[in-house]
């Protein structure tokens, strides 16, 4: 798996973990959906995101998106 595709695959996660956690115990876990969804068009602009730099210096591999 390469950096790309980590990323990705994160944001799927913790998107859908924050729309379980809303429909089980609070619509406030909706803010988690946000703030990823957020997260991931600041990266589309910018280039800069948080996560990918994480998992970079947990040793995965880059790819195209995220150098």
């Amino acid at each position: 798996m390469n950096l790309d595709k980590a990323v990705v695959s994160f944001a799927g996660i913790m998107v859908l973990l924050g729309l379980v956690l809303a429909q089980i115990y609070s619509p406030y876990w909706l803010l988690l959906t946000a703030f990823v969804g957020l997260n991931m068009l600041q990266a589309g602009i910018t280039g800069f995101c948080p996560a990918a730099m994480i998992f970079k210096k947990l040793g995965i591999r880059p790819g195209n998106a995220f150098q």
